[in-house]
């Protein structure tokens, strides 16, 4: 092209970005003569999606710096995932300060940008604020609802959860993979194992939703928990695909539960098996066998372990000593 429009620049911008060529997005971005908030909208959540949380929340900041205009729903959209995927209180003083932004420039609470909200204020346990948020989207979607019932069921409210999932199927809301996600979740979580296997058998025979890994994976967890393990074996093995290591990592937590040690040698090989991936679950079977007193079991993992290279995963803390709000 003798000279590219601004429409071109900002397609090739998001080629790059969607290719996960983040130094030649920058540097093209960098080198853009002339940017709009689209320019900007596509890098933050380029750099988002392509796990650099806070490079996104850095240029936003540059857009922030840039605009003369109030942002839009896009872009205020992609900046709350950017802070909801960030470690630490400086993520969440990020949000909060979107938020605000949000209220002082009366931004329509959309169901876009509601569930954006909810899940960077769900992922910091913030539930209260949670729940504010969900109440003020006047036109609620089903991602608005996934959005709440996931938070509820991630941090100990699994009960409301249920009620709040109640209400969504009362309200007319069809519930797709994700809803019964947090569902199954939340059931597991509160040991309501009869409640978690109805919609486990609903959600296909009912809502003709097919369950993935993920929801296998917590009626494992689910019937683990209560200690039925022959029923979780009989789940796992008519899985219509092979069991990953999350599968067997719930029904491995679930023996830790109940000191099964027994089954804890068969998962031990299926773990293996599937690579050294998964040090945290080597180490837990490490320390079932040194609870129950087996050392030669003991040794024998750790050797395993040895031999795959695996160590145990480090411990680490973060302190944060300012946070920059967002005018």
């Amino acid at each position: 092209m003798g000279s590219s429009d601004l429409a071109s620049s900002n397609a090739m911008l998001d080629v790059l970005c969607i290719a996960g060529d983040l130094p030649a997005a920058r540097e093209f971005f960098e080198l853009m003569v002339e940017r709009d908030v689209v320019s900007w909208t596509t890098f933050i959540s380029g750099l988002s999606r392509n796990g650099c949380h806070w490079d996104a929340v850095e240029v936003f900041r540059g857009l922030l710096a840039d605009s003369e205009g109030h942002l839009g729903e896009a872009t205020l959209v992609s900046v709350l995932s950017a802070c909801a995927n960030l470690d630490g209180a400086e993520g969440l003083a990020v949000g909060m300060s979107v938020h605000a932004y949000v209220v002082w420039h009366e931004v329509d609470l959309t169901a876009f940008l509601g569930t954006a909200l909810i899940d960077m204020y769900g992922k910091y346990g913030k539930l209260v604020c949670c729940r504010r948020a969900f109440q003020i989207v006047s036109e609620k979607e089903v991602c608005t609802w996934n959005a709440l019932l996931s938070a509820l069921a991630n941090h100990g409210k699994e009960t409301e959860a249920v009620v709040k999932f109640n209400m969504m199927i009362v309200g007319g809301f069809l519930p797709n993979q994700i809803t019964f996600l947090a569902l199954l979740t939340g059931c597991a979580r509160a040991g309501l194992v009869e409640i978690g296997l109805y919609w486990f058998e609903a959600m296909l025979t009912e809502y003709k939703v097919t369950p993935m890994m993920p929801h296998y994976g917590c009626v494992v967890d689910l019937l683990g928990r209560a200690g039925r393990f022959m029923e979780a074996i009989k789940t796992i093995e008519r899985m219509p695909f092979l069991p990953d290591a999350s599968v067997w990592g719930a029904l491995l937590g679930a023996c830790k539960l109940h000191g099964n040690v027994e089954l804890v040698a068969e998962i031990g090989r299926k773990l293996v098996a599937l690579g050294p991936q998964q040090s945290d679950r080597y180490v837990t079977i490490r320390n079932i066998y040194l609870e129950d007193g087996n050392w030669y079991a003991a040794m024998k993992m750790g050797e395993v372990m040895h031999e795959a290279g695996i160590k145990k995963t480090a411990g680490q803390s973060s302190v944060v000593f300012h946070s920059t709000a967002i005018p």
